[in-house]
């Protein structure tokens, strides 16, 4: 008697949308209210500014006293907001 197999496709897990308009809503959020932001990049430097725009490589930072930066997202380690 043959082994029973699992039935096909119909089994598997649904592939997760590829983009869940998450990061959207958050640099949307961020840029409306003018969130002062605290970006710490991948080579330990530390910007503080507020994100004017983004696209979907890099972001704009507006600083206080400091020339505004254009940030490659690839290298953003990570984000909070000030005082987090």
């Amino acid at each position: 008697m043959p082994a029973s197999r699992p039935p096909a496709a119909s089994a598997k897990k649904p592939v997760p949308p590829e983009q869940t308009n998450a990061e959207n809503f958050y640099y949307m959020k961020q840029m409306q209210s003018k969130t002062p932001m605290v970006i710490l990049l991948t080579d330990g430097e530390v910007i503080q500014g507020v994100i004017e725009w983004y696209d979907k490589s890099c972001l704009k930072v507006n600083r206080e006293g400091a020339p505004n930066l254009l940030l490659y997202k690839a290298n953003i380690k990570y984000m909070y907001k000030v005082g987090d």
